[in-house]
Order: structure tokens, then sequence, then C-alpha cells
């Protein structure tokens, strides 16, 4: 008898596994429990970003503060250091529209975040161009070599 295992990780694979599962009854001698080995298979696939709703009185302040907030608070550690040093480093200098802009980021997976920021996977063609991604990329590269620590709430870079 095989059982299916199925594991999600959050690097948008799902991983397969048939495992045999011994019972006496289902394996008439030893060579039949050689083959335990777990066969793996793996699925790409892209969760579309989530659609949030912000409230349209939202002052630039509110805003920047929950903005600084979700990007500490992602779940993710990588996605977390990541976005909240440069949160603390370009928000305060960012314009609505470009804060609208890092919202719509924030909006999409924290390992999609991630891979596009590190440049281990392309973008899709919604974030061509974008400055604010491009910021990102940049603030990835750590090019002055810091060793980057998650900021205070209220610090700024």
């Amino acid at each position: 008898m095989l059982r299916i295992a199925f594991f999600r990780s959050l690097n948008k694979s799902s991983r397969f596994a048939l495992i045999p599962k011994y019972n006496p009854r289902y394996f008439s001698s030893a060579k039949d429990i050689k083959d335990t080995e777990p066969i793996d298979f793996n699925i790409d696939y892209e969760l579309p970003p989530t659609k949030r709703t912000y409230s349209p009185t939202e002052t630039l302040e509110t805003k920047r503060a929950r903005l600084i907030y979700q990007s500490r608070k992602r779940g993710i550690l990588e996605t977390d250091l990541l976005l909240s040093t440069f949160a603390a480093k370009h928000l305060g200098n960012f314009t609505s529209e470009e804060m609208d802009e890092f919202a719509a980021l924030m909006d999409e997976n924290d390992w999609s975040i991630y891979y596009w920021a590190t440049n281990a996977k392309v973008p899709p063609e919604h974030w061509k161009g974008s400055k604010v991604l491009e910021l990102l990329i940049e603030h990835a590269k750590n090019s002055e070599k810091k060793i980057l620590r998650m900021p205070e709430l209220g610090e700024s870079l």
C-alpha cells in the first residue's frame, strides 16, 4: 500500500512523495520493502498577489506607518530583513504614488519579492520598470557591505 505525502514549501514548489507504508499484510517478503525511497515531483506555480483594500482617507503619515509595520511582519525572516531595512532607508522620502507602488509590491508573495530583489528570478512584466523594485534590487545588493539588522520602529537608516 502506498500513502501520498504532500509537502508545501514556501518557495512556490510543492513536493509530493509516494511512500510505501510498511504493513506485513501488504508485503510478501523483505524484497518488497526495498523500494522505500520517496519519489519526488516539483511543481512550480505562481501565487496571485493578495489584493488588499485600504482606506482612501488614509493620511500620508498613517500610510507610511502602516507600510513600515507591514515591511517588518512578513512571516519570512529574509524578506522581513530586506523590506524593513529598505523601508527604514527609503520610505521617508517616498511620494504618495511611490508608497502606493510599495504597498502593491508588498501584496506580492514573500518569496517572489525576495527572489526578484536578489535577481534569482526575473520579475513579471507588470513590475518591469518599477522604480520601487529597482531601488529594492539595489538595496539588496548591499554595496556598502553592512551587516543588516532589523531596525527599531521609528528608526531610519
